[in-house]
């Protein structure tokens, strides 16, 4: 199943969950009463309901807001949810006051020299592990840091 059409089912979901009828009319109507830019037409709550299309981010919140959903459950389903929950839970777990004193003094650094901090840390692990340093295609690039 395509992406937009699994979040078509969702959003009917969540539509239906509230007791509304998950029809274009209905969808155009509610989220212009909530949305304060540009209303939509019915031709695009259409393509959200039937899966040709995914509304902008700016969009989807104010329909999770309106549909009291989370953004990223309406946006990606349960599974990416349920793993960006596991992920943020390792990261609660495993990281003391120390680690997140530093990560704050890095991420107060101007670009190069976290970029220089990135480097040794990734040599460190390198040596330590005895492997290949993992890389992403920003390491070159200091703004992207």
């Amino acid at each position: 199943m395509s992406e937009k059409q699994e979040f078509s089912e969702r959003l009917r979901a969540a539509m239906q969950a509230l007791r509304l009828a998950p029809s274009a009319a209905v969808l155009e109507r509610e989220f212009n009463l909530r949305w304060s830019g540009n209303p939509i037409r019915r031709q695009a709550a259409w393509k959200w309901l039937n899966g040709e299309a995914i509304p902008t981010q700016d969009k989807l919140q104010e329909l999770a807001r309106w549909l009291k959903v989370e953004p990223h459950h309406l946006r990606f389903g349960e599974h990416a949810l349920r793993h960006l929950r596991s992920e943020q839970k390792r990261w609660d777990e495993g990281v003391g006051y120390l680690e997140r004193e530093t990560f704050d003094a890095f991420l107060q650094l101007p670009a190069p020299q976290r970029k220089l901090i990135r480097e040794v840390i990734l040599t460190f692990a390198k040596v330590h592990q005895g492997g290949a340093a993992p890389r992403d295609a920003s390491a070159g690039k200091a703004s992207s840091d």
